[in-house]
């Protein structure tokens, strides 16, 4: 497969081994819920792709959709490149804005978006999708980084969004009236996309009705265009057979239905069916025929209903968006009811990440934005959980300033409600809590020898468990009474540990606390502490791995 060769990228390629976990620090003033957690939705201020990595502990192969709309690299956004690289050449980048006149900005947003798109695979779950909006400054770079790190085996599909339907007519010559929605699978035999709903053009179809009042439309049952020749689907290549007075079929030849159909294409050739025959036979009270006079034969359709068992039927995704409501313009103007004084430019239309949810979610499902803006995403997963009942769960990153007095802010509001909204749902409130989190120092040997540092038991019992077992952290698993913090395929793991340096000082595993650990389960047991008083026989007794926090942390206020 062809790789996409840049400047730097084999400084970036592995630059998100080497990015440090970070404490995330709860800010319960820009909360809004009475009990601040990571298992909240969860709105994180902070460096994206530092706040990707410390994500890791909990969510790891847990994220059904990914959303991030990246600067564009127009060469107007004054978006600067931050990521601390050991390069002399990334220090020199440092701190830089990036625009139309640099000559290596197209090597720069390559190499800043990398390390995030690793991760953030690295955050999918195996049915996951992520979405990714741009133009065609990147297009064509970003669909070659994408077929490198996720394989061009997972994309899924290019959409092409209309999101300013009067064209840009700043534009030189042809006037761009659209954006493009990449979106690629983590591992594409996983990936099942939902329906979207049908539009009032699409419902106007079914314009025939039943005995029971049901709305239907005829469907030919023979299938048409690519793909509709015999040898195509031979499995699709069967007889139907016909009663002459009612035009009912059955699988099978009877008494009453005796006139043998093939599906025939109109120049002679053998088609086949759109079903399969065990489908055909499932669904045979929906197929009837009529007679075609002038070629005195059969031909074979099926009643498709609107609705079926009480539920509406969706319509398969397009690869062209042109609906009013994923026009950038409507979403400013929503943003504008929602904060009034606020300036924002651009903020993505509700109406966009509304049909990415629909499409590429259940009900349980956790979305995530690393490039938060305005809070779109945040709205558009509440708003859906209004309508459905669903129990979605968002996770935002906000690395500007205006993580609190917008992004934040517009989830805020659209939660509690606001009175001058034009939707009902808006004036009302959508419901629903958030979680606001700072984005701490790094977890590490320099920071924990600093004394106004030391992370919580919480963080630190993260930090530990997830880099000794690469597996998931589950919080509420957590006694400080015994020390365990959790357990892993191989070990149960504990932390003797307080973020005191004194108690640190005077603390460590002694033979009391072996025996004072809860009785043997199978598992080897991974102990972390300050240092043992106890020889290795006695934990091999005990079936203890110990593993001895930093020596420096003795010496903390030297």
């Amino acid at each position: 497969m062809p790789t996409l060769n840049f400047k730097g990228k084999t400084f970036v390629q592995n630059h998100h081994l080497a990015v440090k976990y970070h404490q995330l620090i709860p800010k319960s003033e820009l909360s809004l819920t009475d009990k601040v957690s990571l298992h909240d939705n969860l709105i994180i201020h902070g460096d994206n792709l530092k706040a990707l990595k410390s994500l890791l502990p909990n969510y790891a192969g847990k994220v059904k959709c990914i959303y991030i709309d990246p600067p564009y690299n127009t060469g107007n956004e004054n978006w600067v490149y931050n990521d601390n690289v050991n390069s002399p050449m990334f220090k020199e980048w440092l701190g830089q804005v990036v625009d139309k006149e640099d000559m290596t900005r197209h090597e720069k947003w390559l190499c800043m978006m990398m390390p995030r798109l690793k991760l953030l695979r690295e955050l999918l779950s195996e049915d996951g999708a992520i979405f990714i909006s741009c133009d065609d400054n990147e297009q064509h770079n970003l669909r070659c980084l994408l077929d490198e790190l996720f394989g061009e085996d997972n994309f899924v599909a290019n959409i092409i969004v209309r999101a300013n339907p009067r064209g840009r007519q700043s534009d030189n010559d042809v006037a761009t009236l659209h954006d493009t929605l990449l979106c690629y699978a983590k591992n594409y035999p996983f990936l099942e996309l939902n329906g979207l709903p049908l539009c009032q053009e699409d419902t106007d179809e079914f314009d025939l009705q039943d005995d029971n009042g049901q709305y239907w439309r005829e469907l030919g049952l023979r299938q048409r265009g690519s793909a509709s020749l015999r040898e195509d689907r031979q499995d699709m290549y069967y007889p139907l057979y016909v009663n002459p007075v009612d035009c009912s079929v059955d699988i099978i030849k009877t008494e009453k239905h005796t006139e043998e159909v093939f599906p025939k294409k109109s120049d002679g050739k053998d088609g086949r069916w759109m079903w399969g025959k065990g489908k055909t036979e499932n669904e045979i009270g929906r197929v009837y025929a009529k007679l075609i006079k002038r070629r005195n034969e059969y031909d074979i359709f099926i009643k498709d209903y609107l609705e079926r068992n009480g539920i509406q039927r969706t319509k398969k995704p397009r690869s062209i968006w042109q609906e009013k409501d994923v026009n950038t313009e409507i979403g400013g103007k929503l943003l504008k009811q929602i904060i009034p004084n606020v300036d924002f430019p651009y903020p993505k239309p509700i109406g966009l990440i509304n049909r990415i949810l629909r499409i590429s979610t259940d009900s349980n499902s956790i979305i995530l934005d690393s490039f938060a803006g305005s809070g779109t995403t945040a709205h558009a997963v509440l708003e859906l959980n209004k309508e459905d009942g669903g129990n979605r769960k968002f996770i935002l990153i906000e690395q500007e300033d205006y993580a609190d007095t917008i992004t934040a802010e517009r989830v805020r509001r659209v939660i509690k409600g606001i009175p001058t909204a034009k939707s009902e749902n808006l004036k009302n409130g959508l419901g629903g809590t958030f979680s606001y989190f700072d984005l701490g120092p790094a977890i590490e040997l320099e920071s924990i020898m600093e004394a106004n540092q030391l992370p919580s038991y919480t963080e630190f019992a993260r930090y530990l468990f997830y880099t000794a077992t690469g597996e998931e952290f589950d919080e509420k698993a957590i006694n400080e009474k015994t020390g365990f913090i959790g357990e892993s395929k191989s070990y149960e793991v504990y932390l003797i540990y307080k973020p005191d340096v004194e108690w640190l000082k005077q603390n460590a595993l002694t033979l009391d606390g072996c025996r004072a650990m809860p009785p043997f389960r199978g598992k080897q047991r991974l102990v972390f502490a300050p240092c043992k008083y106890v020889d290795d026989e006695t934990c091999k007794w005990a079936r203890i791995d110990f593993c001895q926090l930093p020596y420096e942390i003795y010496r903390l206020n030297r």
